[in-house]
């Protein structure tokens, strides 16, 4: 081993808001020393297990020469509901989970600190800390992906409740009537725009003839239909599936307006696949819709950025956040 991992100093941001999960290895400024990326789910198709997690872990210390004793704390972004008093996951079905007590795990499995916050919240963290949001007093991130998320730090805090976290952008309703989200009211942000939304509007109009390019691409498999075919079908000329982006897109920039009329933050991030595959045509239609919605007197009170971290933020985000909750419980105990 290179040097003596006892003596060094290191964060763990690990997250698992996809199909795969991210373990990361940070030294204390945040730089990272190494990374494992993993399938959810092994070759045998069974659901990802704390033991596999906790192998992750493992495999990207291994990667930067470091044992598990050389970790000062890990932190954990995690899809769905969760009891953040308690650090329990209530439920991740990509997981296949419910119930499951991770911080407490991480903490005794590694005899370190450790803090689960949910995904989108990672992400946004790690975007003020590290990546478009530097800087700035308040950061509210809008993630449109499959569904459609939303975090918002506040003078270095991760804006949530007491026992759960909050934001959840995808359920601004935007309308009385059209698609829902899989669950709650009809007409809302996640049930009209998301990259699920938006994969069944194209999937219509490679049906109908209307998108020859994504035909060949991608049929009409919304499954296949993902952010990168819909970014090159446009390249390639399907005005049609450029229209239903930008559409979306709007419909984005109507619930981000709203969001600043209440919270006034000083900069919007945004990220997820489709910011990073379409981003001038996709914040050209975001600055559309937010025009028609925010307050005139707020209309310039926040930057419209893209994510600087990309895929990274949210492992970022994670790592910060144990890193700020370790140091603010050594000072009370201090």
């Amino acid at each position: 081993m290179a040097e003596d991992s006892a003596k060094k100093k290191v964060w763990i941001g690990f997250d698992l808001g996809g199909t795969k999960m991210m373990a990361v290895v940070f030294d204390d400024k945040l730089k990272v020393l190494a990374k494992k990326r993993r399938k959810t789910r092994s070759n045998d198709g069974d659901q990802v297990s704390l033991e596999r997690l906790s192998e992750t872990i493992v495999m990207a210390l291994e990667e930067a020469q470091l044992t598990p004793d050389a970790i000062a704390g890990i932190g954990a972004g995690v899809p769905g509901p969760l009891d953040l008093a308690k650090g329990v996951i209530l439920e991740a079905p990509n997981l296949g989970w419910k119930n499951v007590a991770l911080q407490d795990y991480l903490s005794k499995r590694f005899k370190c600190p450790a803090a689960i916050c949910n995904d989108v919240d990672a992400g946004v963290f790690g975007e003020y800390t590290c990546g478009a949001g530097v800087g700035f007093r308040s950061v509210l991130g809008v993630f449109p992906g499959t569904g459609i998320g939303g975090g918002f730090v506040y003078e270095g805090k991760i804006f949530r409740g007491t026992r759960s976290s909050c934001m959840e952008v995808g359920y601004l309703q935007i309308a009385t009537e059209g698609s829902a989200a899989g669950v709650g009211p009809v007409g809302t942000l996640e049930g009209l725009a998301s990259r699920l939304a938006i994969s069944a509007e194209a999937a219509k109009a490679v049906f109908r003839g209307q998108a020859p390019h994504l035909k060949e691409l991608a049929g009409t498999d919304i499954s296949r239909i993902r952010s990168s075919a819909l970014a090159k079908s446009i390249d390639m000329g399907d005005k049609v599936i450029e229209q239903i982006v930008r559409r979306a897109a709007e419909q984005v920039g109507r619930g981000i307006g709203s969001l600043i009329n209440i919270l006034a933050p000083d900069v919007v991030v945004l990220g997820g696949g489709l910011v990073e595959a379409m981003p001038k045509l996709y914040l050209d239609g975001v600055q559309e819709g937010l025009k028609r919605n925010v307050l005139p007197s707020l209309a310039d009170c926040a930057k419209l950025k893209v994510s600087q971290l990309g895929d990274l933020a949210g492992a970022v985000g994670a790592a910060a956040w144990v890193r700020q909750e370790a140091a603010e419980l050594a000072k009370k105990k201090s």
